[in-house]
C-alpha cells in the first residue's frame, strides 16, 4: 500500500484539491492508498477540508516541516511513503512511474517539477538547469519524495534539526540504502513563493543561508520564506 503523507499549515485554499488529485491519480494507477494529512497548527480550516476530502488527519504542533513530516511517517500503514506537498498536484502517470520504478528496484526518488502559471520569466529561465542538474545529482524537492518504509526508517527519517533542505539531506542518506531514482513525469506545485517574494529577496535569503553554513538551516530565524506568515499570492486575487 502507498501512504501519501502531505503535511500542511493553514493550506485551506488548496489541501482539498490536493488530496482529490492524489485520490483521483492513486484511482487511475489501481493502487491501493491511504492519504494522511498532518496538520501542523493550523488556525484555518485545513484540517476540516481534508479530512470531508477523503484524508485521515493527523494533527501536530511543530511548525518544522522535517518533524511534520516523520510525524506523518509514524502514523502510516503502507509500505511506501509518498510525501507531497499541500500546495503540490500529481497525476496517474507520476503514480505509475513510482510504482515501474519500485518494482525495478529502486528504494526512492523524486520527480520532475512544474511551477503553475504565472510565474517570473527567471523562473522559466532557471528552472530548466535546475531540474537538469538535480536528476544528475539525484536530488529531489520536498513537493514529491517517496521512500519504502524499510529505506526511510534505516536512515532514521528527515532530520528533525533542520528547517529547510531536509529533503536533500534525506536523498543523499536514501542512497547509501539503494537505487534513488528520479522519474521523468512530472508533478504541478504551486509558485507562490516566486511570486509573493521577489528575486532579490530569495537571493539575499539564500546568501544569508550560505554565509551561515548549516547553522542557516537550523535557524528558523533566517528562514522567513518558509516560516513567516504567508503574503497574499496575487494569483489568488485574480
Amino acid at each position: 500500500m502507498l501512504s501519501f503523507i502531505v503535511p500542511a499549515h493553514n493550506e485551506e485554499a488548496c489541501i482539498a484539491a490536493a488530496v482529490g488529485a492524489i485520490a483521483a491519480a492513486a484511482a487511475g494507477a489501481g493502487v491501493e492508498h491511504e492519504i494522511v494529512v498532518v496538520d501542523d497548527a493550523s488556525t484555518d480550516g485545513t484540517a476540516e477540508r481534508a479530512s470531508r476530502a477523503g484524508a485521515r488527519v493527523v494533527p501536530v504542533a511543530y511548525r518544522q516541516i522535517a518533524a511534520t513530516r516523520n510525524a506523518g511517517a509514524r502514523a502510516a500503514h503502507g509500505e511506501t511513503f509518498v510525501f507531497v506537498d499541500a500546495d503540490t498536484l500529481i497525476g496517474a502517470d507520476v503514480v505509475t512511474g513510482l510504482m515501474k520504478a519500485m518494482a525495478a528496484g529502486a528504494i526512492g526518488g523524486g520527480a520532475a517539477i512544474r511551477f503553475d502559471e504565472p510565474v517570473p520569466r527567471w523562473v522559466k529561465w532557471l528552472l530548466p538547469a535546475c531540474l537538469w542538474l538535480f536528476r544528475l545529482l539525484r536530488f529531489t524537492g520536498g513537493c514529491f519524495l517517496f521512500s519504502s518504509r524499510a529505506a526511510f526508517e534505516a536512515v532514521g527519517g528527515f532530520d528533525e534539526t533542520l528547517y529547510a533542505s531536509e529533503e536533500l539531506t534525506l536523498c543523499r542518506a536514501l542512497r547509501t540504502q539503494g537505487e534513488f531514482t528520479i522519474l521523468r513525469e512530472s508533478v504541478l506545485t504551486s509558485g507562490r513563493k516566486m511570486r509573493t517574494y521577489s528575486g532579490w529577496e530569495i537571493l539575499r535569503g539564500a546568501l544569508r543561508i550560505a554565509a551561515a553554513g548549516r547553522a542557516g538551516v537550523r535557524d528558523r530565524s533566517r528562514l522567513d520564506i518558509w516560516y513567516a506568515p504567508r503574503r497574499q499570492d496575487p494569483a489568488e486575487r485574480s
